[in-house]
Formats: C-alpha cells, sequence, structure tokens
C-alpha cells in the first residue's frame, strides 16, 4: 500500500518503472552543451509546419512515437495520457496528441508540467489503475513568447535576468515492466507568492516555490540533501539559483553541493545569448530524459529528486497587475538494478 510522508509526499510501495523515454529540440538547444545527447534536433524550428504553435504540436507527436516505438508498445497499448505545455487551452498538446487516440488527461502547471505529468502517471500506475502511461510535455521559444511577452518581430531588448524557453518535448513511458529506472516517490508542491511582478525574472519567482517544495520533501522523507545524488530543478536559471539557496538556507538545508538547474546546462549563456539560462516546460523534460535519466540507468546516479518550476501568470493576471505566483513538483528517480 502506498504511504502518505508527511503533508505533502507519496512513498510508492509499488514504484512504477520509467520504461522509455525520447526528446526532440530545437537548433539553439543542439548547438548548446548537450546537443550531443538529444535524440533528434530540428533543422528548422518550424519543423515543416506554418505556425510556431503547430510546429510545437509537432514536437509532441514525435516524442510521444518515439517513446512508445522505445517501449516496444503501441499507442493503443497506452492506457492514458498526461500532458499539457504553456499556450492557452493546451493547443500544443491537443493538437499534436489528437491523433493518437489515446485518452487523455489536459495539464497545466506552467514549466512544472513535466513534474506534475511524471507525478500524476506514477500516481496512477502505482495505484494499478493502468499498465502504461506516458507523461510529457512540451514549449517553443518562438510560441511562448508570442503567448506571454511580445511577438518576434518586435525585436524587444531582453533583460540579462529573463531566460529563453526551451524549444523541446520530452516522453516517457511508466508502467509495471521492469526497467533500470524508477519512480519511487513524489512531492506535490504548493502554490508560493512572493509577490514577485517582473515577468523577464521568473528565475526570482519561481526559486521560492523551488525551496519550499524541496525542503518540504526532505522534511517528509526525513532526508539531508546529501542523500540524493543530485538535486535538480527546472528552470531557475543563474539568478533563480542563487534565491533558492538562500532560502533554503533559511529553512536549515544546504543544498549548493548537489544542486544542478536544467536551464543553466542546456544552453552557454555567454555564447548563445540566452540570459540567465534556459526555460519552458521542455526545458526540464528534454535534459532529464537526454542527460539526466542515462546516468540513473547506468547507476552514475543511484537517487535523484527532479523538480521542475512553474511560473502561474498568463498576459490577462500581469496586465491587471498581479504577481507571479510559482509552483513545483518533486520526483523521486532511483537505480533500479
Amino acid at each position: 500500500m502506498d504511504v502518505q510522508m508527511g503533508k505533502q509526499s507519496l512513498q510508492f510501495a509499488e514504484a512504477p518503472y520509467i520504461v522509455s523515454s525520447a526528446n526532440i529540440v530545437g537548433t539553439k538547444e543542439g548547438e548548446g552543451p548537450l546537443g550531443n545527447c538529444f535524440d533528434v534536433v530540428g533543422e528548422d524550428d518550424k519543423f515543416g509546419q506554418n505556425t510556431w504553435e503547430e510546429a510545437e504540436s509537432t514536437l509532441q507527436k514525435e516524442a510521444f512515437t518515439m517513446a512508445v516505438g522505445r517501449a516496444g508498445l503501441k499507442p493503443e497499448d497506452i492506457r492514458y495520457l498526461f500532458s499539457g505545455d504553456l499556450l492557452g487551452q493546451n493547443i500544443a498538446t491537443s493538437f499534436g496528441l489528437m491523433d493518437a487516440q489515446v485518452p487523455l488527461f489536459g495539464l497545466y502547471g506552467a514549466c512544472s508540467t513535466c513534474g506534475e505529468a511524471l507525478s500524476l502517471g506514477a500516481m496512477c500506475v502505482a495505484a494499478g489503475y493502468a499498465e502504461y502511461v506516458v507523461s510529457m510535455t512540451s514549449s517553443h521559444f518562438a510560441s511562448a513568447e508570442k503567448q506571454f511577452r511580445f511577438p518576434l518581430e518586435y525585436a524587444n531588448q531582453r533583460p540579462l535576468s529573463a531566460t529563453w524557453t526551451v524549444t523541446g518535448s520530452g516522453a516517457y513511458v511508466l508502467g509495471k515492466k521492469r526497467s533500470k529506472a524508477r519512480i519511487t516517490g513524489i512531492t506535490t508542491g504548493k502554490i508560493v507568492d512572493y509577490g514577485i511582478k517582473d515577468s523577464m525574472n521568473m528565475g526570482a519567482a519561481m526559486a521560492p516555490a523551488a525551496a519550499d517544495t524541496i525542503c518540504r520533501n526532505l522534511m517528509d522523507f526525513e532526508r539531508k540533501p546529501e542523500d540524493y545524488d543530485k538535486i535538480i530543478t527546472g528552470d531557475l536559471g543563474t539568478v533563480g539559483q542563487e534565491i533558492l539557496f538562500d532560502l533554503a538556507r533559511q529553512k536549515g538545508y544546504d543544498i549548493s553541493a548537489v544542486h544542478e538547474d536544467c536551464g543553466i546546462l542546456i544552453y552557454d549563456g555567454k555564447k548563445q545569448g540566452t540570459g540567465a539560462g534556459g526555460s519552458g516546460c521542455g526545458c526540464s523534460a528534454v535534459t532529464l530524459s537526454a542527460h539526466f535519466l542515462k546516468q540513473v540507468e547506468d547507476a552514475r546516479l543511484k537517487r535523484i529528486l527532479f523538480v521542475p518550476t512553474g511560473a502561474l501568470l498568463s498576459t490577462v493576471s500581469f496586465n491587471e497587475g498581479k504577481p507571479v505566483p510559482g509552483i513545483a513538483h518533486a520526483v523521486v528517480i532511483e537505480h533500479a538494478s
């Protein structure tokens, strides 16, 4: 029987396995430090489509197809899909996955969506409601800029605190079939609002939520930071990372020795002009799939805490003067021998 741990966490008695994963990214991501790790790097960020939104839908379609194929499965073998994106009404997801004809739970957790999808998918499999599910998400630089900030044609100046939305999609098949990695627990985040109103500083907006969820995970599971080989945030970037360290220390935890951030890893900020780092739903999704999961499967990492972070704003709330609340969802992933 699954065990409720503390106030916000679950430990799975029958921990579901990550049977397979797949990732696809755009040209800028392919030019970054992790470029050789990705499954597919697009030659054109429109991926042969007419619009940015259609391009993002194509990312999801391709990632889903690759992940399911790698698991030796067909779409009809998948009981449920858990997916979402950054666009209004999750249109990248609905148009991208429509042809799969798999029952879908459409999710919105902003850039934390990968953690939310993995959490819900793991709960579903662990509870015995499905043999296989797919947890996935996507983002696209151009569609996100159009949705939240300025159209690219505006050519606005970006402050150094700004992060660059990753063009990419990551998909994970979760199931009971044995593999080299499994999800042993989760910590579901709360909405945390420190009153940040700068939409060009997502790291500062999301760092308080990351600190809250990470410290709650350590409390609920009665662990220390060093009990994890890595504590991995999704997209705080260089600005958010420093804030995270300060807030965690205030709660009695020094995570600096084991922390890494997907947004810092995916780009070379100085060479690529990406400001504080990468962000977007796809940032953590593709970096976990291409970089960290392989290390877990090879037992180079025995236990990691994967913590994608999301900024819960919209153009409506921002234009009405509302702050930018954050949320973070933590997923415990362990090597399975």
